[in-house]
C-alpha cells in the first residue's frame, strides 16, 4: 500500500494521484487513470467528479460552488451524517440540515493505485463535536475509482453508550436535462413527498422535472435512463432502506445563490440514504455503501432531438 504525503506526487505504471492546495487551505486530490479521471476535496470528504473513460462526468458541480470554511460544497457526493435533512430532535431545524461531516476536514489515511483502480481511504474522527451528536466517533469513507465507483462509509461509536444518526450518500448525476430521464424502479416504490407533507402509494414517475422532493422507500438497484445523452448510470446501495429524489426547481434554484443560473437543468440527486433513525451501538461498527457504473449506448436513439 502507498500512503500519499502532504503535497506529493504518487504514480506509478497504472496511474497517479496528486494534491493540490485551494485557497481558504482546501485540498484537493485529482486522480488519473487508465480507467477514469476523478477529483475528490478533503473538505468534507467528498467526491467532486469521477470520469470512466470515454465517457462524460458521471457527477455535477455547480459553477458556483463555494469551497470556504462553513459552506457546504454544492455538487458531486456530499456526506449527510450524522443527519439528514433536519436532526430528529431538531424538529424547528435550528442546526441546519444534513449534520457536520460534509463540513470538516478528512485525512487521507491511505491511497493504493493498481492495474484496475485507485483506492483512497479517508478518515474523520471527533469527540463530542456537535450537541446533537456528543458521541465519540471515527469514520472511514473507502473510494474506489475505476470502470466503477464503489463508495463505503463505515461509522464507529467508539463512546460507552448507543447513538443514533441518519444519513445519506447525497449523489448529484449529471444529466443532460430532468425532463430526459427516468428511472422506472422509483415508481415501484411507495413514497413520502416532503413537498406536501402526504405519503404515496407507487405512481409511475414521469422524468426528473423540478421541483421533486421525495424518499422513496426501496433498496432496489437504480438506473438513470437518460435518452438524449445515450447512457444509463446504474445504483445499487448496501445497508440502506431509502432513496431520496431530488431537484429544487427553478423558483427555489433561483434563490440558491451556489446554483449557477439554469444549473438546475443539469442534474438531478438520487441518495442512497438511511432517512429514519438507526441505532449505533456503542463499540461497533455499520457500513452503508453504493456502487455506480455507466452503461454507454443503452437505449435506442431518439432521433427527434
Amino acid at each position: 500500500m502507498s500512503v500519499l504525503l502532504k503535497n506529493e506526487l504518487l504514480e506509478n505504471e497504472f496511474g497517479q494521484v496528486h494534491q493540490t492546495r485551494l485557497p481558504n487551505e482546501f485540498s484537493l486530490l485529482t486522480i488519473e487513470h487508465k480507467c477514469c479521471q476523478a477529483k475528490v476535496s478533503l473538505y468534507g470528504g467528498q467526491v467532486l467528479s469521477w470520469n470512466p473513460k470515454g465517457q462524460r462526468d458521471v457527477f455535477w458541480l455547480s459553477d458556483a460552488a463555494m469551497f470556504e470554511q462553513g459552506k457546504a460544497i454544492r455538487g458531486g457526493i456530499p456526506l449527510c451524517w450524522p443527519w439528514f435533512g433536519a436532526h430528529f430532535d431538531d424538529k424547528d431545524n435550528k442546526e441546519g440540515n444534513h449534520g457536520f461531516a460534509r463540513g470538516k476536514n478528512w485525512q487521507v489515511s491511505d491511497i493504493c493505485i493498481n492495474e484496475k483502480s485507485v483506492d483512497i481511504t479517508l478518515t474523520l474522527q471527533g469527540v463530542n463535536t456537535h450537541s446533537l451528536f456528543p458521541s465519540s466517533f471515527e469514520l472511514t469513507q473507502t473510494l474506489s475509482f475505476g470502470e466503477t465507483l464503489k463508495q463505503s462509509l463505515t461509522m464507529i461509536n467508539l463512546s460507552n453508550r448507543d447513538a443514533y444518526y441518519t444519513g445519506a450518500l447525497h449523489s448529484y448525476f449529471s444529466v443532460s436535462a430532468p425532463e430526459n430521464i427516468t428511472i422506472n424502479a422509483l415508481s415501484d416504490a411507495p413514497f413520502d413527498d416532503k413537498l406536501t407533507g402526504q405519503s404515496y402509494a407507487p405512481q409511475l414517475l414521469v422524468n426528473g422535472v423540478g421541483p421533486v422532493d421525495r424518499v422513496y422507500h426501496s433498496n432496489k438497484l437504480m438506473k438513470i435512463m437518460d435518452k438524449k445523452w445515450q447512457r444509463t448510470i446504474e445504483v445499487s446501495a448496501n445497508n440502506t432502506k431509502q432513496w431520496v429524489f431530488w431537484n429544487p426547481g427553478v423558483d427555489l434554484a433561483n434563490t440558491m445563490i451556489d446554483i449557477h443560473p439554469s444549473g438546475e437543468q443539469e442534474f438531478i440527486c438520487l441518495e442512497a440514504a438511511n432517512t429514519q433513525k438507526q441505532r449505533l451501538v456503542s463499540g461497533k461498527a455499520v457500513t452503508m455503501s453504493q456502487e455506480i457504473k455507466v452503461i454507454p449506448n443503452a437505449l435506442q436513439p431518439d432521433y427527434g432531438l
